[in-house]
């Protein structure tokens, strides 16, 4: 039977728990009522799943839809968090805004570009990028923020190369991107980033359509059926979403890995601990948390009718620290097989890019740890910045430090 609980008003996002633990009105309302009604800040009613089960149910039904232009809540992609605005059409290209068949039909283009076989055949390409990036690093005089210097260069770099991005405008997409990721904005700040870095996609894949190279955007424009403008769209979402999430779980991950010097110190003495580790970080840290979805009939779930044209929202982290999924799920256990875990979301939605970003992550804390024993944090754990005003969550920065 569902308990009676306290709706809440609003999403709960404070960290009162930890800097690596749920809000504990998450915590206590996936125990009370896995799917629980909310209150959006402009008054309209929705709902919250937070249980593992639930949420993997969820994402697997299609009939909950990914359509941004047919919620009570328009929710843009590109600002992830609830805005109280009309409700309008995905940007061309964002298939992850898109339900079946228009996002199987642009899917499909990419599916060849991310095969864990031509993941792995890169491995070793991206093992070279983070060793420069760690020789750099090396020449620095500490301490450094490693968010600066190696998380974000790292998958940067990367993304960038696979894509046919040139480099040398990171600067630019990387500020355009950290700007909307940003939960509470202006719509001009959100729109003057959002035009600043659609309007160079549009630009360099036009040049790929015209000239193409060898990388995954001027594949992208062989096809003839894709629009320039839905090719930009997907540069827009593989390059934020290629970048962001990798950089915050590689310094998220590291300051984890510093607060809990047991699992650091067997990590350093065992190597084949790592794909493991990674794993477990992925399910402990969970930092791509929020997702949205739009019932389009009365659909049953946990026990609870969602009325048609409801706007839901999954709590991934919530999901993955369920302990009717795993045991003792708060703590971080590298020993743990974390089989199952949602961080990369579930069904048709599934991310692309985990192999890639697994690969990035299992190179980057292997090459740090070991290039760099005695690294610390240069600052108390409780003055390190976190990005709790950001859509995906992480630090700021991360100062660090190591004697030589």
């Amino acid at each position: 039977m569902t308990q009676t609980v306290p709706v809440p008003q609003g999403l709960p996002m404070e960290r009162d728990a930890g800097p690596f633990d749920p809000p504990r009105e998450i915590t206590r309302l996936r125990e009370a009522r896995p799917v629980s009604p909310m209150v959006f800040p402009d008054g309209h009613e929705g709902w919250l799943v937070t249980g593992y089960d639930e949420v993997r149910q969820m994402m697997a039904d299609t009939r909950f839809s990914s359509r941004q232009d047919i919620g009570i809540l328009h929710v843009p992609y590109e600002t992830g968090m609830p805005a109280p605005t009309e409700p309008s059409p995905p940007m061309p290209g964002m298939f992850v805004a898109m339900d079946p068949p228009d996002h199987g039909r642009l899917r499909k283009r990419l599916t060849g570009a991310f095969t864990v076989k031509r993941m792995k055949q890169l491995e070793e390409h991206i093992v070279e990028i983070t060793e420069r990036r760690l020789d750099a690093m090396a020449n620095l005089t500490p301490p450094i923020d490693l968010v600066k210097e190696f998380a974000l260069p790292v998958p940067s770099l990367v993304i960038c190369e696979l894509l046919g991005v040139p480099y040398e405008d990171r600067e630019s997409f990387q500020a355009n991107s950290a700007q909307l990721m940003v939960r509470d904005q202006t719509l001009e700040e959100k729109m003057a980033a959002f035009i600043g870095m659609n309007t160079f996609l549009t630009e360099l894949v036009t040049r790929k359509r015209e000239t193409p190279g060898d990388d995954i955007l001027s594949d992208l424009g062989r096809h003839e059926d894709l629009t320039i403008e839905e090719l930009a769209g997907a540069a827009f979402l593989l390059l934020l979403a290629g970048h962001e999430t990798t950089a915050n779980m590689l310094a998220l991950g590291t300051f984890a890995l510093l607060e809990h010097p047991e699992q650091l110190a067997e990590l350093r003495a065992d190597a084949e601990l790592l794909p493991g580790a990674v794993e477990e970080l992925l399910r402990y840290l969970s930092v791509a948390d929020i997702f949205f979805r739009y019932a389009t009939e009365d659909l049953e779930l946990g026990g609870e009718t969602i009325p048609a044209g409801s706007t839901v929202i999954i709590s991934l982290l919530a999901a993955n620290r369920d302990p009717r999924r795993f045991e003792n799920p708060d703590a971080l256990d590298l020993h743990r097989n974390a089989r199952g875990l949602l961080s990369f979301g579930h069904g048709i939605h599934q991310c692309l890019g985990q192999q890639l970003a697994r690969i990035e992550m299992r190179a980057g804390f292997e090459g740090l740890l070991r290039r760099f024993p005695t690294l610390a944090l240069a600052v108390p754990a409780e003055e390190v910045k976190l990005k709790t005003d950001m859509n995906i969550y992480g630090v700021h920065e991360l100062p660090v430090t190591w004697t030589a």
